[in-house]
């Protein structure tokens, strides 16, 4: 990861500002969902796109029990019963 130098407080309410110069060059608008990672002592946020569980692939997902899956993840879930 590459430090920008931008250091922010967190709020009573355990909120975050990212600075607006992160979000345009993100493309974050308000109400783009957000993932958060935690690795050691980093959190990291990106953009969240809806994706397989399995393999991360976008098209044609099927929802189970939450999660999407597609396709092809979803046939080779079905040879391994």
């Amino acid at each position: 990861m590459k430090s920008t130098g931008i250091v922010r407080n967190i709020d009573e309410l355990g909120r975050l500002v990212i600075p607006k110069e992160l979000r345009e060059k993100m493309d974050m608008k308000e109400g783009t969902p957000v993932e958060i990672f935690v690795e050691g002592s980093h959190i990291a946020i990106a953009r969240y796109y809806k994706g397989c569980h399995f393999c991360g692939a976008t098209g044609e997902l099927l929802e189970f029990r939450d999660k999407n899956i597609c396709e092809k993840c979803l046939g080779e879930l079905k040879n391994l019963v």
